[in-house]
């Protein structure tokens, strides 16, 4: 087996709780920094981020042979809580084979920032403002899904316990890459947890889920064929069924059909999917440029660029050209865009990951690079200042560190990056 490649994780924008985004020394970090390491051995293999708290599910990494690399012995238990922010990476972790590719033996919960707190055992995680779903190994081959209070420390007992069949444990590749399967999305895909009661909702069978995300106000499903189904608040365009209607029930993307997605991401009121041949669709609220379409108000401040918008019709056709208003002249800013829009990264490249704030987003393409625009008040685009942007901007510290961006998880005012060496020629 090859020899994985070291990695490590990185973080920038709002820490204003204390949240562990490098050695920032403020409530904010406009450029990528590594994320403390917990401790020695221990990997992070997954990051869930909330406004003012994010939570890490970690594991102590397998023993193994330092002549074959060939594992020698069980992880390690989850060590006893400690905080995330006692010091910054000087290097990169010495790699690991491969750094996680499951956590079915059990990890441990990590809170950083307004909430505090660890607990073991866990198998996945997901964070919210309102609560914090822990899904936890059960001592049959059940499992516990746990709601916590984030300011609970998670000590004492969970708001409410709920037990889940194994049928489909999510998994976790390199770097925390969720996998079918993972939180919000339950295992066996016939329900998803709800920041809201009841916690538990249930998924018609036929849906066939494969993975679902959470925006504020609505949700965003993607099937086992590359459907994508929408339902909730539709107020902002988010829904991309061409209307600002709400739809109570999972409805299928009609724009999108015949057009296999491979990811899905839920912004605060904005939408974005990657098509299994690296096609970027964005659709919903575009205020402050989170669809990478001309936004007024980042024209006034002088950061926009007016340019042509590729629509989909509602029976799948491509329709280029700026926005029409009501007498028929070109309209070039464009507030709320309820249908999905196609989208050009700079260079042709391809996406194969996105991920999405509050009212920024973030991709990364085939080649590991990373793309970010919309809102930046707080540095959350890593482009060293606070600007927004309604254009995809490169990342450049990472090209700068020679490093392959694996994977991207925003916050709703922050991003986090795991990320590799680049492999040499």
């Amino acid at each position: 087996m090859a020899e994985e490649r070291p990695g490590a994780w990185f973080g920038f924008g709002f820490c204003g709780f204390g949240q562990a985004l490098g050695s920032g020394p403020g409530h904010q970090v406009h450029s990528p920094e590594p994320l403390a390491v917990p401790g020695v051995g221990i990997d992070i293999c997954r990051v869930s981020a909330s406004w003012s708290y994010t939570a890490f599910l970690t594991r102590k990494r397998p023993h193994r042979c330092p002549h074959s690399g060939r594992q020698t012995g069980p992880p390690g238990p989850c060590l006893d809580p400690f905080p995330f922010w006692f010091a910054a990476l000087a290097a990169y972790p010495p790699p690991s084979q491969p750094v996680l590719t499951s956590v079915a033996g059990g990890g441990c919960t990590e809170l950083s920032g307004s909430g505090s707190g660890a607990v073991g055992g866990c198998r996945d995680l997901w964070a919210s403002e309102a609560l914090l779903a822990v899904l936890r190994s059960g001592p049959g081959p059940g499992a516990e899904l746990q709601i916590w209070s984030p300011g609970a420390a998670l000590r004492g007992e969970p708001l409410w316990v709920q037990t889940v069949v194994l049928e489909a444990a999510g998994e976790l590749g390199p770097g925390g890459e969720a996998q079918a399967g993972a939180l919000p999305l339950l295992p066996g895909a016939c329900a998803y947890v709800s920041p809201r009661p009841p916690f538990y909702r249930p998924l018609a069978p036929e849906l066939r889920a494969r993975r679902l995300e959470l925006g504020t106000e609505h949700a965003l499903l993607l099937d086992a064929s590359g459907q994508v189904f929408s339902w909730g608040s539709g107020r902002h365009g988010q829904l991309g069924h061409g209307t600002l209607e709400a739809e109570l029930e999972p409805r299928l993307l009609e724009a999108l059909q015949g057009l296999p997605m491979a990811e899905v991401a839920a912004g605060g009121w904005h939408s974005v999917c990657v098509s299994e041949t690296g096609d970027l669709y964005t659709w919903g609220w575009n205020e402050s440029g989170q669809l990478a379409l001309p936004s007024r108000g980042l024209a006034e401040d002088g950061r926009t660029v007016t340019k042509e918008a590729t629509r989909l019709a509602v029976d799948g056709s491509e329709v280029k050209g700026a926005a029409e208003g009501e007498d028929g002249a070109p309209a070039p800013f464009i507030a709320v865009q309820p249908f999905p829009a196609l989208l050009d990264l700079p260079l042709g490249s391809d996406a194969v990951k996105a991920s999405c704030g509050s009212r920024h987003t973030a991709v990364v393409t085939r080649a590991g690079e990373l793309y970010t625009w919309g809102w930046g008040k707080y540095g959350q685009l890593g482009h060293k200042d606070t600007n927004s942007l309604d254009r995809p901007c490169r990342v450049e510290y990472f090209v700068d560190k020679q490093l392959q961006v694996k994977t991207v998880t925003c916050g709703p005012w922050n991003t986090y990056v795991y990320a590799v060496e680049q492999g040499k020629s």
